[in-house]
């Protein structure tokens, strides 16, 4: 994937990352919230952290030992 590519996923996946973190906060807030909801949206947000982290291991150069 060109690295202007994988730039421009690595940013919508933070954005979307964040948004979930506005999300999950706002519904737990909430008196009486869906618990069931809450844990889908931080299962969510765990794989887009893990997404993240694979795209900005992508970015470095190999390293050549």
């Amino acid at each position: 994937m060109p690295n202007d590519a994988l730039k421009n996923k690595l940013a919508k996946l933070r954005i979307e990352h964040r948004k979930l973190d506005d999300d999950i906060d706002r519904l737990s807030a909430q008196p009486n919230h869906d618990e069931l909801a809450v844990q889908r949206l931080k299962k969510r947000k765990l794989q887009l952290k893990d997404e993240i982290r694979k795209a900005e291991a992508n970015m470095l150069p190999d390293i050549i030992a």
